[in-house]
């Protein structure tokens, strides 16, 4: 499989684009707004010790100093994967930091507001399948990981690894991964803890040893061990600082590397900026002349196919049969493109033949296979639905790229004109019980008020006529067709 990373950077947001066989398969964004400093290693130094908090303030070199408990300075009492729990005594703040002392912390939580970071001295550095615990000696794994035969193999992998500057937790994700993509992931985590140890002995204090990785670092990171052909940076100096990066912790991607100097935009690359728009919509187009119907609510995403203009050669059957087999590898798409989580239900074309819905659950398994995020398929259920689940890793592309409509407020639709007409009537009437006044106007979005005055004229007149009082129209180019006022003269 032919695959390559389009990296797209600005001073405010860096893209990356999966392409496999020339097709647009996943997309990352992050903005440089909402990157927070949660994970950060600095070598800071203790401004304040404060007992009767039982905690201390340190300074890292930011605008405010930040805030580390004593509860924060001792190891953790629980280990991930270990039934036994270490009980320890959290000493006096006193006996632990001193006044004037350099120190190497971690942020554990943002500065908000008028506080400063929350840090702690229980350094972990995470990698997709790993955390790295500098100082430990043991391997632990993940509570969620149920098969023990899959916990101890994880462990024995591992283990190879662990040594006097530290050891492991597995992680969740890192169930079904292979021995080489563990291996990798330790290495990795192992070259960058050396790199922080050497800083820290050559950096001055209130410096920052380990900023968490940006986007481009972590899917470099991620995607060591994958067949990539080519990458390419449309940034020199993100290029520059990618290859530094890799140069010094995943050496074997440094000649894919690429500068990319081409005219027109490097998304514009296999149709790629075009896909991240159509993956907003909620229909997509199979080559057949049949469709997907993908919706994203907050509990599930349910997925609809539909035959379309697809008749088929030979009978409804095949017809039916063959835009199942069509979608699973449109669906297994578009859950790796939109990066789709949680329960995921799919209501595939009825199918008679028991054979048919076999093979349909087959191909959608075999075209989830290339996915690097974990799912599980259930089967068909009573309803003739399939359930299924895939891992949440990260936001959807909809939820980075868009927002709450503030017409609907995320319903999917608005009241029509004729809804909203009657409403106003009875608006009306409720505020000439309420009040004494001498007349009415309403304002009132332009389609409103047009049907008001025409379609709706003989229901205002005879409300008129009932209350006694008149009631004049005034159109409001900026108001939604929901949105009304009743106002008193």
């Amino acid at each position: 499989m032919s695959a390559e990373l389009l990296i797209n950077v600005t001073p405010s947001e860096t893209r990356v684009a999966m392409i496999e066989n020339g097709i647009l398969q996943e997309v990352h964004i992050e903005r440089e707004s909402r990157r927070g400093i949660v994970g950060n290693i600095y070598k800071g130094r203790v401004s304040r010790v404060l007992p009767g908090m039982q905690a201390a303030f340190v300074d890292i070199g930011l605008e405010k100093a930040a805030f580390l408990h004593a509860s924060d300075i001792v190891p953790h009492t629980e280990c991930v994967a270990e039934n036994e729990k270490q009980q320890f005594q959290v000493r006096d703040i006193s006996e632990l930091v001193r006044q004037g002392q350099d120190i190497v912390v971690q942020v554990v939580k943002d500065p908000l507001g008028t506080k400063g970071a929350r840090l702690t001295t229980d350094i972990t550095l995470p990698s997709r399948y790993l955390v790295f615990m500098p100082g430990a000696s043991h391997v632990g794994v993940s509570q969620r990981i149920d098969s023990e035969k899959e916990r101890e193999r994880l462990k024995n992998i591992v283990a190879e690894h662990c040594d006097e500057d530290g050891g492991f937790i597995i992680r969740t994700a890192a169930e079904g991964a292979d021995d080489t993509e563990m291996a990798q992931d330790a290495i990795f985590l192992k070259r960058l803890w050396k790199k922080v140890m050497e800083r820290r002995a050559k950096y001055k204090t209130r410096s920052t040893l380990y900023g968490e990785l940006g986007l481009a670092q972590r899917i470099l990171r991620d995607f060591v061990g994958t067949e990539l052909g080519r990458i390419q940076v449309d940034s020199r100096l993100a290029f520059e600082t990618l290859k530094e990066f890799t140069s010094e912790f995943v050496p074997e991607l440094t000649e894919k590397l690429k500068l990319y100097e081409g005219n027109k935009p490097i998304f514009d690359m296999h149709d790629a900026e075009n896909e991240i728009q159509r993956s907003l919509d909620r229909k997509v187009e199979l080559k057949s002349g049949g469709y997907l119907i993908i919706d994203q609510t907050e509990a599930m995403t349910t997925i609809d196919i539909n035959t379309g203009a697809f008749v088929g050669r030979r009978n409804l059957e095949e017809t039916i049969f063959n835009t199942n087999i069509e979608a699973t590898v449109a669906i297994a798409r578009q859950l790796r493109l939109r990066n789709l989580g949680g329960i995921i239900i799919i209501d595939f074309i009825d199918m008679a033949s028991d054979d048919h819905r076999k093979r349909v659950l087959t191909s959608l398994e075999a075209a989830l296979a290339a996915d690097r995020v974990k799912t599980n398929i259930n089967g068909f259920t009573h309803l003739g639905l399939v359930e299924m689940t895939r891992k949440r890793t990260r936001e959807s592309i909809e939820h980075v790229l868009c927002t709450q409509c503030p017409t609907c407020e995320g319903r999917g639709s608005v009241k029509t004109v004729e809804t909203v007409c009657f409403e106003v009537l009875r608006e009306i009437t409720r505020v000439n019980r309420a009040y004494d006044a001498d007349n009415f106007v309403v304002y009132a979005a332009p389609a409103v008020a047009e049907t008001l005055e025409g379609d709706e004229s003989h229901a205002l007149a005879e409300l008129e006529v009932f209350i006694g009082k008149q009631v004049k129209i005034q159109a409001e180019p900026l108001y939604v067709q929901e949105q009304f006022d009743v106002v008193m003269m």
